[in-house]
């Protein structure tokens, strides 16, 4: 079974910085695409950053609003994939969730974490 688990979210002023853990269980995470979404409160959950394999590369995808100012990597020793989230800005305030991609559909998700950037 895939567990997928989020850690790293919290309260932090605007231009500050988070780093997002994801952290898998019973599947290694080189195997999958793995996305990081988030969802503002009364939206939608939309598209944050993704890494995956596009042989020989590691490919990494962002959604305009977070390019320069997140990054997505990937350490497979500790099975893990990390969001860092630098200059912050309030319209980044939501949950964010990783989910693990395979043969195109997302069928593992975590349980989410919160992050609050104040103004």
């Amino acid at each position: 079974q895939v567990q997928l688990v989020e850690s790293g979210g919290g309260l932090v002023q605007a231009g500050g910085s988070l780093r997002l853990s994801c952290a898998a269980s019973g599947r290694t995470l080189n195997t999958m695409r793995v996305g990081w979404f988030r969802q503002a409160p009364g939206k939608e959950r939309e598209f944050v950053a993704a890494i995956g394999w596009r042989w020989p590369r590691v490919v990494t995808d962002y959604a305009d609003s977070v390019k320069d100012r997140f990054t997505i990597s990937r350490d497979n020793a500790k099975n893990t994939v990390y969001l860092q989230m630098n200059t912050l800005k309030p319209e980044d305030t939501g949950v964010y969730y990783c989910g693990g991609q395979v043969d195109g559909t997302y069928n593992y998700w975590g349980q989410g974490t919160q992050v609050t950037v104040s103004s």
